[in-house]
Order: structure tokens, then C-alpha cells, then sequence
């Protein structure tokens, strides 16, 4: 069982909405919805500083803002983020099962690692992939296809559950049976049915019976 991390395991808005909030606070500019923050997340921190300066990745400040905004980022991160509802419960059944689980993120190792130390989810983790250890980000396979070689499965026999379509894309291209979480971080007039996920669910605690209750068990795919 392969996971995003941000928006799909873990809930980190509330991290970013204050990161958002506070470089604008220091240019001057009033509070953002929080809601229109936690909604491009998923795109990264170009994206968020984007949103919160109104500058362009070809503006010759930029990089000097995303740096400002990865290092607010690091003050905070892990201070509220929290794993989704059902989630903890979904990682003991897997373990009862027998079925490893791990993460495939575009998140930066140096945020990704201490985040999941610092969440200690239970099970342990058995496979954590970021940008930093592959040549091509999602929604190129290649991620997730290490994380099937360090869990010691072939990609057929794995799930992959994201909030973004780029998650979606990099799971069929790997051949996995793929799950859109509608309950991350989706932009407003984003149409998540036409991702093409083999299945989706509007909750967290709805992951358990999806894929533990129905009549297509895990069990069948390892």
C-alpha cells in the first residue's frame, strides 16, 4: 500500500497556511483564505509562493522567496500536522495482514524524513521515496517503482492512494491499482473523475473499506 504524503496521509494544511501567511505578513500583504491555501499545497512551494507574492518562477527574487518560505516551512513543520482520520487504523490492519506500506512524495527528503520522524506513525514505515532520490518527479513511475523494489513487490501487486492527478498518472504508468483521495488538497475547478483512478473516496475512514471490506481485498494482490 503506497501513499502521497501531503494531502493523502498526512494533513499538513494547517503548517502551510500559517508558512503562507506569515511571508505575506512580512511583505506587507493582508491573510489569505485559508482554505485557497490548503488547496494548492500539493503543487509545492513554487506554487505557495505564487500564491501568496503574486511572483513568477522567471522574476529574479523568487528563488530568494521560496528559499524564505522552505525555511518558515522548517519552523513549523510537524508542529500540527497530523495523519488523516482512519489512517492509523488502516496501517494496524495492513500489519495484521502482513502487507508493508510506504510513501511516494515530491516533497524534499529534508522536510519528508523529519516530518515521519517526528509524526512516528505505527506501523513503521517501510519505504519512504522523495524527488531527491530519483531522476524524475511524479507523475513519471519511477518513485513509486522504487518503492516497490524496496518493499520487495512487484507494482501489479501494489495500491497507490493520492490527491492529485499527477499521483493518479504516476500510478497507472507504474501499472497499480490506484485510489483519488477527494478528501486532500484539490484545486478549485480541478475535476478529479476524469483522472482516471481505478477508485476514490471522499474520506479518510472510507480507505479501510474500500480496500479491506470489498470484494477485491488486498490479500488477493499480494
Amino acid at each position: 500500500m503506497l501513499f502521497d504524503l501531503d494531502g493523502t496521509l498526512v494533513d499538513t494544511a494547517s503548517e502551510f497556511v500559517v508558512v503562507v501567511q506569515a511571508l505575506r505578513a512580512e511583505y506587507g500583504l493582508p491573510p489569505l483564505e485559508a482554505a485557497l491555501i490548503a488547496a494548492s499545497v500539493s503543487n509545492g512551494a513554487r506554487a505557495l509562493v505564487t500564491l501568496a507574492l503574486g511572483t513568477q518562477e522567471t522574476e529574479p527574487h523568487f528563488e530568494t522567496q521560496r528559499q524564505r518560505l522552505l525555511t518558515l516551512y522548517g519552523e513549523v513543520l510537524g508542529s500540527t500536522a497530523q495523519p488523516y482520520p482512519g489512517i492509523p487504523a488502516l496501517l494496524a490492519a495492513l500489519a495484521e495482514r502482513g502487507i508493508a506500506w510506504g510513501v511516494s512524495t515530491n516533497k524534499p527528503r529534508a522536510f519528508a524524513a523529519p516530518l515521519m520522524e517526528r509524526l512516528a506513525i505505527q506501523p513503521t514505515i517501510g519505504s519512504l521515496v522523495c524527488p531527491d532520490d530519483v531522476r524524475e518527479r511524479k507523475p513519471h513511475p519511477e518513485a513509486l517503482l522504487r518503492n516497490c523494489a524496496e518493499l520487495g513487490c512487484l507494482p501489479e501487486q501494489a495500491i497507490y492512494i493520492g490527491d492529485h492527478l499527477r499521483d493518479i498518472e504516476a500510478g497507472r504508468r507504474a501499472g497499480m491499482y490506484t485510489v483519488a483521495a477527494l478528501y486532500g488538497y484539490i484545486e478549485a475547478g480541478d475535476n478529479p473523475t476524469l483522472w482516471g483512478a481505478d477508485a476514490s473516496v471522499r474520506h479518510s475512514e472510507d480507505l479501510a473499506p474500500l480496500l479491506l471490506g470489498t470484494p477485491y481485498p488486498l490479500e488477493e494482490r499480494t
